[in-house]
């Protein structure tokens, strides 16, 4: 083998793909390797530690074909301290040694023979739904980070994906919150009857991250063993391996109604819970949402406050147009800075039944996502 590509090229396809990369500690070397090999006039660079796979291409003049697999962490610091120039790798196929030069450097890196690889599912149309990109990272913006980080519920690691007709449905929680988008196909489903897989939220994260200047549909397909669900892009496949679990029941916690409602500036809400969250990090991440309908006396409010027994305490006043009677809730303030991050609207809407009930949070004009939140007990210090 003997390649020569851009140095940012390659570099970048190196950050990519070594986001699958397995950790030193792994049981087979090789899952600490990353791939190169030419494929159809490109340089495919490849990483997997069996449960992610993501490989990249890139373009390269290609002077003879070939395939090696070298240490990812090696290779991925000698290429992003190389000049912004051209890089040249050459495979002696006796020592498995990959010469890499660019610049004034010239360095010899050992390798593995790339038949030890695992082989990374290959995309296949003819089972492919497609989403535009733009969906896409909104769907998985506004739904990944409710899933739970704690492997010992592997079915909450996971984000619930719903492939129908011309409809993509995401839901992730934790049990204590829950994310939900549907949004349109680009195209219908082509597999025969609805998709519903179980992907993992970090699989999906790097997805999103993959995504960068992707103009064209991004394609969904599972492989034929349906034990893995492949995102196409055009320089970019990301492989996951799906979560044999079984999700929860989670339509049936959707409140159908509300006591109160109230809808504020999503910015001035966020801003205002940023502030309490310097206080209530003392006190459980606990913060109160004390909110007043509006009367004879004026138009309706929400107090958003926080108390510290050592640091102090913080009261905001936001202007809201409340529906319903008053109310005093609770929540955990980074579960709300994290929901209201993930608002795109310039305002968002709490419903609510009673202090103990499971609250909605909706952007205004957005019926498509919905976030669902457990309130707090407050005590009478927070």
């Amino acid at each position: 083998m003997k390649v020569t590509c851009l140095q940012e090229n390659l570099a970048r396809a190196l950050s990519l793909a070594g986001r699958a990369v397995a950790p030193r500690t792994a049981t087979l070397p090789v899952l600490t390797h990353v791939l190169l090999a030419t494929d159809n006039g490109r340089l495919k660079v490849a990483a997997t530690n069996l449960e992610l796979g993501i490989s990249c291409w890139i373009g390269a003049k290609v002077e003879s074909e070939g395939a090696v697999t070298v240490p990812a962490r090696v290779l991925s610091e000698l290429v992003s301290l190389l000049p912004p120039d051209q890089v040249e790798l050459e495979l002696n196929v006796r020592t498995q040694a990959l010469r890499v030069r660019g610049g004034h450097t010239d360095a010899s890196i050992k390798g593995i023979d790339a038949q030890e690889f695992p082989i990374i599912p290959t995309f296949d149309a003819a089972s492919a739904a497609l989403v535009s990109p733009s969906v896409l990272k909104k769907l998985i913006a506004q739904v990944a980070f409710a899933a739970t980080t704690d492997e010992a519920r592997p079915n909450l690691t996971g984000v619930l994906t719903k492939l129908e007709d011309q409809q993509i449905t995401m839901v992730a929680t934790d049990g204590f919150r829950l994310s939900l988008r549907k949004d349109a196909l680009h195209a219908p489903v082509a597999a025969e009857g609805p998709l519903s897989l179980l992907i993992p939220a970090k699989a999906l994260t790097e997805v999103a991250r993959a995504l960068g200047e992707q103009e064209k549909p991004v394609a969904i397909s599972v492989t034929p063993s349906h034990g893995q669900v492949l995102f196409h892009m055009e320089s970019v496949d990301v492989v996951a391996q799906l979560i044999d679990q079984k999700f929860p029941p989670y339509e049936s916690i959707i409140p159908r109604k509300w006591d109160t409602r109230v809808v504020v500036n999503t910015a001035e809400f966020l801003k205002a819970c940023r502030q309490a969250s310097v206080f209530a990090r003392e006190s459980a991440d606990a913060v109160r949402l004390s909110i007043k309908a509006s009367d004879e006396l004026g138009p309706g409010r929400m107090l958003v406050s926080a108390r510290a027994a050592e640091s102090g305490e913080n009261v905001t006043e936001l202007e809201a147009a409340v529906s319903g009677s008053s109310i005093e809730i609770g929540f955990n303030v980074r579960f709300l800075i994290e929901a209201l991050n993930a608002v795109d609207a310039p305002q968002v809407a709490l419903e609510m039944t009673t202090p103990t009930s499971p609250a909605m949070l909706r952007a205004v004009g957005d019926d498509q996502f919905l976030h669902l939140i457990m309130p707090m007990h407050l005590s009478r210090a927070t």
